[in-house]
């Protein structure tokens, strides 16, 4: 078993309580936001130590932390160990079950009010990663994988501007709606796709076409913004 395969269960479950579900948020596995509130779970095949050192860090964000696994299989001795030292560290349950009809998550306890120093850089930092992602591209659990951040979506779509227009300023394609950060994106190059053809006027490089096609859904998505920009613009 992968802790992807908890994803999916995990996510079902907070949406039915009405919750906003995001993954791989500044290395928190899932976040699930209703109103105010916010709860970061960590997904692992097993309660390992590495498992509850996550979690525990965690709880510099937040109090609502729990932790996912799938049905302990061993001694019930054991599992009730387990069960004792999670909720001694202050974390919540959530248990995972597979079967014929499908998975189904079990909530053995909620987490209580971690007696460490919350960090509001790092809250914040998670809030805002969330309100700056467009939709959810990615999968809890991941490893091994180029997730897309709400930077990494900013740059697809800058990208994709360029790579229909030509050749653009960072002013045009601000107006065009890349937003604030479309200049300091364009001048660090982090990804390698942009590339400065004369004083203020950028175009993609080949390695920047070739590389937004392996976000399919983000590039369609980036294209269909941009021809409504444009329509808009000549309407007006």
């Amino acid at each position: 078993m992968q802790e992807t395969e908890l994803f999916e269960p995990i996510k079902a479950y907070f949406e039915s309580h009405g919750y906003s579900i995001n993954a791989e948020v500044k290395d928190c596995d899932i976040t699930a936001i209703r109103d105010d509130e916010l709860i970061v779970v960590e997904l692992k095949t097993s309660a390992n130590m590495s498992l509850l050192i996550q979690a525990t860090e965690r709880q510099k964000i937040t109090d609502n932390v729990y932790v996912a696994i799938p049905v302990a299989k061993g001694k019930r001795k054991h599992w009730r160990g387990i069960q004792r030292v999670i909720r001694h560290l202050e974390l919540g349950l959530l248990v995972v079950s597979f079967g014929p009809l499908g998975a189904s998550v079990t909530k053995f306890f909620d987490p209580l009010p971690a007696q460490r120093r919350k960090s509001k850089g790092r809250r914040s930092a998670v809030i805002r990663e969330i309100a700056e992602r467009s939709s959810e591209y990615n999968t809890g659990g991941s490893t091994q994988t180029k997730l897309v951040t709400a930077y990494r979506e900013n740059a697809i779509l800058i990208a994709t501007c360029l790579e229909q227009l030509g050749t653009c300023s960072p002013k045009k394609l601000r107006d065009l709606g890349t937003g604030d950060r479309t200049p300091t994106i364009l001048a660090r190059n982090h990804y390698g796709w942009f590339q400065r053809v004369e004083r203020g006027i950028y175009s993609i490089t080949d390695q920047g076409i070739q590389d937004i096609q392996s976000y399919p859904e983000l590039h369609s998505r980036s294209q269909k913004f941009l021809d409504d920009q444009l329509e808009n613009l000549d309407t007006h």
